[in-house]
């Protein structure tokens, strides 16, 4: 195929009626006016430090997601907290926290290693820099403030925030613990500031058949019918 022929690919394309799903491959764009397709729900975008729902620091400064970075872009140091006015639940807090985003591949491996899920993957990824330091965002960018959501610069696009921050790093919420489909849809996660528990993501059954529909309680509800069941099962072991 000549290179002339390659252009006559783009062509039908332009002027095709849809794909083959009956969608047509491309949308208008236009920056700050939507026009954009819809968000994978595993996405991986900008970063978030997540808050516990009191308003607490998810993060313990333990340096687990600096460590497991392949393309070393996370910088964290640790501090302890002042017993006094304490920043996270933890003995220690991460004092410093930067992500440089001319390296991060968006691989979400440090949202797997993060023991509290401090660190999650957002669905917002329009965000261009005119110099290397804007790249590297700090803690203070990327914690989350008392609404839930990170502070917004000015570089980045915001204009479907509202679709897709509800969704952050939802394939967290997405394997049951140990394999063990029994648990698929029970909440094991806390809180985040201004969300509360966030919804599991369901339809990971290998029989299409999701956890949740043998039951009418709330993923939550249902996570504390099962420790309750399994208190007493204990209970009445040692009787």
């Amino acid at each position: 195929m000549g290179y002339l022929d390659g252009f006559l690919v783009t062509i039908k394309k332009t002027f095709a009626k849809g794909s083959q799903s009956g969608e047509n491959v491309t949308s208008p764009y236009v920056k700050d006016e939507g026009g954009k397709r819809a968000k994978p729900i595993r996405l991986h975008g900008r970063h978030v430090l997540n808050k516990y729902e009191d308003g607490m620091e998810k993060c313990i400064g333990c340096e687990l997601c600096a460590g497991v970075c392949p393309a070393r872009c996370i910088y964290v140091r640790g501090a302890d907290n002042d017993p006094a006015d304490p920043v996270s639940p933890g003995e220690r807090y991460g004092f410093i926290y930067e992500i440089n985003y001319l390296r991060c591949i968006h691989c979400d491996l440090c949202v797997e290693a993060c023991p509290t899920e401090a660190i999650t993957e957002s669905k917002l990824f329009e965000f261009s820099f005119t110099n290397r330091q804007d790249a590297i965002y700090t803690k203070d960018e990327l914690v989350v403030d008392d609404d839930g959501n990170p502070r917004q610069l000015p570089w980045e696009d915001w204009s479907d925030a509202g679709l897709v921050q509800p969704h952050t790093s939802a394939w967290m919420r997405a394997t049951a613990p140990s394999g063990d489909a029994d648990f698929e849809g029970i909440v094991a996660w806390a809180g985040e500031l201004g969300w509360g528990e966030r919804a599991p993501e369901l339809g990971q059954r290998a029989d299409g058949h999701d956890a949740g529909d043998d039951v009418s309680l709330e993923p939550s509800t249902a996570r504390g019918v099962a420790a309750h069941d399994d208190a007493t099962q204990t209970e009445e072991g040692t009787h």
